[in-house]
């Protein structure tokens, strides 16, 4: 049975984007050992989407109140993107210290899990 997902994400700075999910989005972790932490995360949802080719994975954080959201981030010092609007949802991009990227929105569109989004 199938209980969970691991998301991976690459960085060249790992320390730095793992504190930052540490301390920036609070997000609970344990120590796999020697530093590797390894982060719980909201419930989760997967849409599969058509590309012209395979391998492109992308990570979006979803929340209720976007403006809410980016007014708390940038009260840590974190600036997101423009608000982009999309048919299914109001996106930004925050910019990880890495210098990766992760998405965050506010879904239009029903969720796997409504019930646990109010």
């Amino acid at each position: 049975m199938i209980f969970g997902a691991h998301v991976v994400l690459y960085s060249t700075d790992p320390a730095a984007d793992r504190a930052f999910l540490r301390d920036v989005l609070g997000l609970a972790s344990v120590d796999a050992g020697h530093g590797w932490l390894i982060f719980a995360l909201p419930p989760a949802e997967v849409a599969i989407h058509p590309a012209e080719a395979n391998g492109r994975h992308e990570l979006y954080l979803m929340c209720n109140d976007l403006r809410a959201e980016i007014s708390a981030l940038a009260n840590k010092a974190v600036q997101c993107s423009e608000v982009h609007e999309e048919r299914w949802g109001s996106i930004v991009r925050i910019r990880l210290p890495g210098g990766g990227e992760v998405g965050l929105y506010q879904p239009k569109h029903p969720t796997a899990f409504s019930d646990l989004s109010d």
